[in-house]
């Protein structure tokens, strides 16, 4: 089939490399014209290591040549351009064609989780989800990888199953989107506590005690907007918690790593301007959704009051020894 992904960041990458094993026509699409001629040029991106395009993947920043035709349409971009994005290519969608996010996070000001952003611009029921452990080097290598595919489409959920599935890439189909939403956005928040924990000297027992507490809090976040707790057991789950909150490959982790080992603001500004935090970016938004709808979650609210008001960061360990 034909399968256009959206964006072409490390993750965008990696999962062009999966389609292409299964033989699906592939095209990429890219805002700049910059990364599309390195892409065309070169055949490799600074964005990952060891990366090669592979022969016959088209790289295209005109978006109506992207999704023309494409059966499958792959959002792989920052949680930040999804609206004006998919304000881009309405026009040009079809009914038949289905969307697959490949992104984790929530809109800053409206607090919309991804799949609401794209049905709050287009009207289709045609919406997946994938998520789950898997850094975007590994696909690459082909290693054996799980993930959660959700969706309350059959169709859509039978489409982006032999669109990915392989020998390496295993996927366990649900339809709660919602809970596997919550869970990519929100353990990206966690990964940064771990990181922190790290920083401050402590060993992987205590960061263990955090992870599960960070447990409770996510289940009650995913039953309060009308998930399915039991998602938290998935891939989705407690499968990309686990790598997403005791890996240094994890952006997030790193970041709460800095906070952690006492660097200076002009230490963390300088991470943050050179790599995209986007737990940073989803703890203001799930902060702000969790307030709004009155859902007690401490975890969450410490996090922010460490990151964001220079609270002092034994909060955390206090609160996990209450």
């Amino acid at each position: 089939m034909k399968v256009t992904i959206l964006g072409t960041g490390a993750y965008g990458l990696a999962l062009s490399k999966i389609l292409i094993k299964n033989k699906n026509e592939v095209v990429m699409w890219t805002a700049i014209e910059k990364e599309k001629n390195e892409l065309l040029y070169t055949k490799k991106s600074s964005k990952i290591k060891d990366f090669i395009l592979d022969d016959g993947i088209v790289v295209t920043t005109n978006i109506k040549v992207a999704i023309e035709d494409s059966e499958l349409i792959v959002i792989a971009i920052p949680t930040a351009f999804v609206t004006d994005v998919c304000k881009s290519m309405k026009k040009y969608i079809k009914p038949k064609q289905h969307i697959c996010i490949a992104s984790k996070g929530i809109e800053q000001e409206t607090c919309l989780f991804i799949s609401d952003m794209i049905k709050k611009q287009i009207k289709t029921k045609k919406i997946g989800a994938i998520s789950g452990p898997s850094f975007a080097i590994d696909l690459v290598k082909k290693v054996p990888i799980g993930l959660s595919v959700a969706s309350k489409s059959k169709k859509t959920l039978k489409i982006i199953q032999d669109a990915f599935s392989n020998d390496c890439f295993k996927l366990y189909p649900t339809t709660d989107i919602v809970g596997v939403e919550v869970c990519g956005a929100v353990k990206n928040i966690i990964a940064i506590s771990s990181g922190m924990i790290e920083g401050m000297g402590y060993p992987i027992s205590t960061q263990a005690l955090l992870i599960t507490e960070s447990l409770h809090d996510i289940k009650v976040l995913i039953r309060a907007l009308g998930g399915n707790d039991r998602t938290l057991l998935s891939f989705a789950g407690f499968g990309d918690i686990l790598l997403t909150c005791t890996s240094e490959k994890s952006r997030n982790y790193c970041f709460g790593k800095l906070i952690g080992s006492g660097a200076t603001k002009e230490q963390i500004e300088e991470y943050t301007n050179k790599i995209t935090v986007e737990g940073l970016y989803t703890l203001k938004s799930i902060y702000k959704l969790i307030n709004k709808k009155k859902i007690d979650i401490p975890t969450i609210n410490i996090i922010y009051d460490i990151v964001f008001k220079n609270d002092s960061i034994n909060r955390l360990i206090d609160y996990l020894m209450i």
